[in-house]
């Protein structure tokens, strides 16, 4: 059963799907796997499979989903099932999310308690909108006169306009930015990122607080949601929008533009 969902991967990361996103969707199936075989799967079977995250956000039965629509469509495309399973089950309904942008002041507080390393990804996080993979991925190859070049979801490249907050410690990057130990000529990987952050700020906050920040103030400063959305790498501005807190004082300025 390893062999064929190695399979599925193989064919899901020539789509250009991410490391990160792999190893989930890898995980979902191994997990499914422990319960019942993928091949003699009926469509309960999946649904008792999704109940075994019912202690977890919408947005993980929803990604587990995801994995399992995409193992099907795969198996039957293949001949390896005659039928879809997933095709009986119903969509997992995810909220909308709330931005949480972490606040100046502790952003601040958590800058002058870091080391090199650790200042080097708060900064891109919170000055350039930066996923934790693709902070992980910096490279002083990536840093330009036109901004800082970005690697994100599905190989899609964007141009970042560097900040001058953060211009002057992409300088000094020779390589990249955050080489791994373990892995020679190799950069760290994104839970590398996450866990170095998670030491360095407070209780409830994480790299994509900082993500969050980035888009408030870039929002807040030029009112353009599309430009927000280009500097995110974002498919979808609905996405972008659930990343922008609206302030008490733009509200107010809205209700008093009405005539």
């Amino acid at each position: 059963m390893n062999d064929l969902i190695e399979d599925w991967c193989a064919w899901y990361t020539a789509g250009g799907a991410s490391p990160g996103t792999l190893r989930v969707r890898r995980n979902h199936l191994r997990r499914l796997a422990r319960l019942v075989d993928p091949l003699e799967a009926r469509t309960s079977d999946l649904v008792t499979f999704l109940g075994t995250y019912a202690d977890q956000a919408a947005e993980s039965r929803k990604s587990a989903l995801m994995s399992l629509r995409s193992f099907y469509r795969w198996a039957l495309e293949h001949g390896h099932r005659t039928d879809d399973p997933t095709r009986g089950l119903r969509p997992v309904k995810t909220p909308a999310g709330v931005p949480r942008p972490i606040p100046d002041e502790l952003l601040e507080a958590a800058l002058e308690g870091a080391d090199a390393e650790a200042r080097l990804m708060l900064l891109l996080g919170g000055w350039a909108g930066l996923r934790r993979a693709e902070i992980a991925q910096v490279h002083s190859d990536d840093v330009t006169p036109f901004g800082l070049v970005v690697r994100g979801k599905g190989g899609k490249v964007r141009r970042v306009p560097i900040h001058p907050r953060l211009r002057a410690a992409l300088n000094q990057v020779d390589g990249w930015a955050f080489p791994s130990s373990r892995r020679p000529g190799q950069p760290v990987n994104a839970d590398y990122v996450a866990n170095r952050l998670e030491r360095v700020l407070p209780a409830g906050f994480t790299a994509h607080s900082l993500r969050h920040r980035f888009a408030t103030m870039a929002y807040r400063g030029s009112h353009d949601l599309r430009a927000v959305q280009q500097l995110l790498g974002h498919s979808d501005p609905g996405t972008t929008a659930r990343y922008t807190l609206v302030g008490q004082d733009e509200l107010t300025a809205a209700v008093l533009a009405v005539a």
